[in-house]
């Protein structure tokens, strides 16, 4: 039986004559730059998230890079983040004109080490960026005791509608920050049919700001305060994502009963680790990683056996040809080198059959002899 990484046909069959009719309205309006949708987005994901404000934008990538530009990070600056992520949180540090500064991550959670922050702040750094990888959130509270004053820029792609516990209450990813950025990549939880982003904060001075930079500096037509970007998110993908939003809570649950099959089933299984969620925290799964023994064979079994599984990510920032002038070397972050050498990403969408969760549960424990 094949079991695809992750199937967006399947979500789509189930939303199709919701989504249809979304775009419809959206078509028949010829409303398509700023429309009615996206300000009804915005408000929704603000309320998600528990923050005061949402600025929709072209994609995760420019949520990142408007929250540097807002907070007039440049040439010279310096940013934290972690070296296991995917490109774009130090590519947009790079391209904002300032330096990376890559911390390790905790062997568990693969979040970004906070107790490693500390000991990376100079005169020169600016912000801190965490990310919440694979559904997580970091330990945000405690990234900001290590780095206190700086502002923190919560790369939330992977963890829209995750939470974690804080001083006793739930926190939500994108709340604590001073901005929290969100993808709606189609792979996300909430994916859209193309792509799109949005930043939130509880900051009305960085909201202004980034109204202004995602339209070209302007908020009043052909006025423009400072140079800025063409990055607004699509009205069509907004009324996608208004759509599917409803149905985020129970996919994200779906995705954890899978979680937890998965765990169960691979217990005895001595050559894997299943992920580790910190007591205080709930995923959203966006990822379910394995870290495993022989990890490149069991890869090329599951695919033989047609089950997509992924490796992310194989090769840590800090070691990317195009960060070599950085200067860090193989040894630099030894925590994300040995998880770029064993993670393997299994399915766990929400319309995953129990059929297509014993077929991957048998090829992994067949691949051990168990």
């Amino acid at each position: 039986m094949p079991v695809p990484l992750l199937d967006l046909r399947a979500q789509h069959a189930t939303i199709k004559d919701d989504v249809l009719a979304a775009i419809h309205q959206v078509v028949e309006s010829q409303a398509f730059i700023l429309g009615k949708p996206v300000g009804q987005l915005e408000c929704e994901v603000a309320g998600l998230s528990h923050t005061r404000y949402a600025v929709g934008c072209a994609s995760g990538t420019d949520a990142l890079l408007l929250a540097l530009r807002a907070l007039d990070i440049g040439a010279g600056d310096e940013v934290i983040t972690t070296p296991f992520t995917f490109f774009a949180t130090a590519g947009t540090i790079h391209n904002a004109g300032a330096r990376p500064v890559f911390v390790d991550i905790e062997p568990r959670t693969f979040n970004i080490a906070p107790e490693l922050v500390g000991g990376a702040v100079t005169s020169r750094t600016r912000a801190v960026m965490p990310v919440d990888l694979f559904g997580q959130m970091a330990d945000l509270a405690a990234v900001a005791a290590a780095a206190p004053g700086l502002p923190l820029i919560e790369d939330a792609a992977q963890s829209i509608g995750a939470r974690r516990q804080v001083d006793g209450e739930w926190r939500q990813a994108g709340e604590a920050a001073t901005m929290g950025t969100f993808s709606f990549f189609p792979s996300k939880n909430l994916g859209g049919y193309g792509d799109g982003g949005m930043i939130v904060t509880q900051d009305e001075a960085l909201y202004k700001r980034l109204m202004r930079l995602r339209t070209h500096g302007s908020v009043r037509d052909y006025h423009h305060e400072e140079v800025g970007y063409n990055s607004r998110l699509d009205a069509l993908q907004a009324a996608v994502l208004l759509a599917k939003l409803p149905h985020l809570a129970a996919w994200s649950e779906a995705r954890r009963a899978n979680a937890r099959y998965y765990d169960e089933a691979f217990a005895d299984v001595a050559e894997v680790t299943t992920p580790y969620i910190a007591p205080e925290a709930e995923s959203i799964y966006n990822q379910y990683t394995l870290r495993c023994d022989r990890r490149d064979e069991l890869q090329a079994t599951l695919k033989d056996r047609g089950i997509g599984s992924s490796i992310y990510y194989p090769l840590p920032l800090h070691l990317q040809p195009c960060f070599a002038y950085l200067g860090y070397r193989p040894g630099s972050c030894p925590e994300a080198e040995r998880a770029a050498g064993e993670v393997l990403s299994l399915p766990v969408y929400p319309e995953l059959s129990a059929d297509q969760r014993d077929e991957v549960v048998g090829a992994v424990r067949s691949f051990y002899g168990r």
